[in-house]
């Protein structure tokens, strides 16, 4: 099954087993009552960010929307080329390869992030619950959190407070390449 459906179904089973509108998980969640519509119906593919929005409203990991448990495990291990990858076709153009995916609810998730030259998060400022850590493996991302910059360089990294506001972008010449990991677990 592709993970629009996978996604776009067990959103609309956990809304409605929580007796919950779309409106409403709109509201919850802040995320638009029309991009919500068009995750259910397994037209779009939800940003990390929208995802976390709406585990964060049922108290779930953003695993849980994304595998299906008889595939999950307690031990994962995968090798170069044979992760579960994302494209996002969004400003960001970004591939992601999961480190977790398969893991039976994992506290964190981490990412293999190839971002092209000029990638970058958007023209807005992302902000949700939880921590994050990016590692630096090739190129360099600017990095803004509230009012301070950091340029990463390989081999740095950076660890923050994701409701802080933040946005990156790659200004390197090439491909930027970063080890990206975030831990969705947290009260609202």
């Amino acid at each position: 099954m592709k993970i629009k459906k996978i996604v776009g179904k067990k959103l609309k089973v956990i809304r409605l087993k929580s007796d919950m509108t779309i409106q409403e998980l709109a509201e919850r969640s802040r995320v638009s009552s029309n991009m919500i519509s068009r995750i259910e119906r397994g037209l779009t593919i939800p940003s990390v960010e929208i995802l976390m929005k709406l585990a964060g409203v049922f108290g779930k990991s953003i695993n849980y929307f994304v595998e299906e448990v008889t595939t999950t495990h307690e031990i994962v291990h995968s090798k170069s080329g044979g992760r579960d990858t994302t494209v996002y076709e969004d400003s960001r153009n970004m591939l992601t390869e999961s480190y977790t995916s398969g893991l039976r609810d994992p506290q964190f998730m981490s990412f293999y992030c190839t971002i092209p030259e000029g990638g970058t998060s958007g023209q807005e400022n992302m902000y949700h619950p939880g921590d994050e850590l990016i590692v630096m493996l090739e190129g360099i991302l600017q990095v803004v959190i509230g009012k301070e910059e950091f340029m990463l360089h390989p081999g740095d990294s950076l660890s923050f407070k994701s409701h802080l506001p933040h946005c990156w972008k790659n200004v390197g010449e090439g491909e930027a390449k970063v080890i990206w990991t975030l831990s969705p677990f947290t009260t609202i």
